[in-house]
């Protein structure tokens, strides 16, 4: 397993993850500035949620950096291939590399990778046999945030803000 940086050069890839960047962004500031800090001054909330908040959001954000970054297994220009393993290996007819049967080209990277699931523009980066746990790694962490802000939101709507009208 190779932990060569890799970077693909993608104008949709980019984009992507822009947009992904900024709305990170904008749910790091803009969520605890409305829903955590105030409730945690009234006392509503413990200062456990407000870093584990903040713990989850760093986690998502690492581990898509290290998934777009991570080679996905990328073959060598000039692979050895073991005399006894020959008939395992096939020849790729876009770009005229030995490659193991399990390996597919990727038209948006240029190359063949080892076991390759599919090119993910929100990583932009393939999937593949070096970084699809990478990958699943930043699977889990979106939903453990999305989850954590989804109950965030609707204990903000329908908890604390009725709680706020009948102390008036």
């Amino acid at each position: 397993m190779g932990q060569r940086i890799h970077f693909v050069v993608d104008p949709q890839g980019w984009c992507c993850m822009g947009l992904i960047i900024f709305v990170w962004l904008y749910n790091t500031i803009f969520i605890p500035k409305v829903i955590l800090f105030p409730h945690y001054e009234e006392g509503n909330i413990s200062v456990m949620a407000v870093l584990c908040y903040y713990f989850c959001s760093l986690f998502c954000i690492a581990s898509l950096f290290r998934a777009s970054v991570a080679d996905p297994g990328k073959l060598p220009e000039n692979p050895k291939i073991p005399i006894t393993e020959l008939e395992h290996w096939e020849l790729c007819n876009k770009c005229n590399m030995m490659r193991p049967k399990r390996s597919h080209h990727c038209s948006r990277c240029g190359h063949c990778v080892r076991r390759m699931d599919h090119h993910c523009p929100w990583i932009n980066n393939c999937v593949g046999e070096d970084n699809h746990w990478l990958f699943l790694q930043l699977c889990f962490y979106t939903q453990i945030l999305s989850s954590y802000t989804l109950i965030l939101d609707f204990c903000h709507y329908y908890y604390f803000l009725p709680l706020k009208k009948e102390n008036w």
